[in-house]
């Protein structure tokens, strides 16, 4: 029996964690693997659109298959917010994610591992309850990542309140080796909206939880 050489990658349907995932599925497909590319149906046919007359060429000669699962949005809502966006992904992607897996499994020599972005965390569970082996990818910069696993000292040094709203502007350091970092550069605390601010920062908060 060979060896299963087929990664699954899923990136949040968003088009910077698209690319930074594309970029690292051309590595992996150099190392000879075939990857199969998971993007809500939205983002797919966006994806799709922008190969244009090259999107033949790519599919017949490209390790990399580009398939879709519904984000449990209707075509007319708006996925610019947020706080409905990643509602509806974590409410309807992992049914159809454990489903498109067992689709896969049963017609080809199966997947060794799934890969998956930091913020679509359920998946990792998902690919734990299915017995494939995981891995996270983070798309931000590392000192991003470093201030997930940091959300319980932030709160206890009353850096940030239970919505991960800063509580005032000040300077902290998570750890010597780091730089000094400023309130107002907390990704929670960026995106413009406090509604949707408050969703994202637990949704990240949920995911850095699977992780664990």
């Amino acid at each position: 029996m060979s060896i299963p050489n087929t990664v699954v990658v899923l990136p949040f349907p968003a088009q910077g964690h698209v690319n930074s995932f594309m970029n690292l599925s051309r590595k992996l497909a150099e190392h000879g693997f075939k990857i199969i590319f998971v993007n809500s149906d939205f983002i797919h046919e966006l994806v799709m659109a922008s190969f244009g007359e090259s999107q033949e060429t790519f599919i017949m000669e490209s390790s990399i298959k580009l398939v879709s699962i519904p984000d449990g949005l209707g075509s007319e809502e708006d996925r610019k917010d947020g706080s409905k966006l990643i509602h509806a992904i974590a409410k309807n992607m992992p049914a159809s994610l454990e489903k498109l897996i067992e689709d896969v499994n049963g017609s080809c020599n199966g997947i060794c591992c799934i890969v998956a972005d930091v913020n679509m965390g359920w998946a990792l569970e998902v690919a734990r309850k299915m017995g494939i082996r995981r891995a996270a990818y983070f798309t931000f910069a590392a000192a991003t990542f470093a201030l997930l696993p940091s959300i319980p000292r932030l709160s206890d040094d009353g850096i940030i309140d239970f919505n991960g709203t800063p509580i005032k502007e000040k300077t902290f350091q998570l750890s010597p080796n780091m730089p000094i970092m400023h309130t107002d550069q907390l990704w929670s605390s960026n995106i413009g909206d406090p509604e949707t601010e408050k969703h994202v920062f637990h949704y990240s908060k949920d995911s850095l939880q699977i992780l664990n």
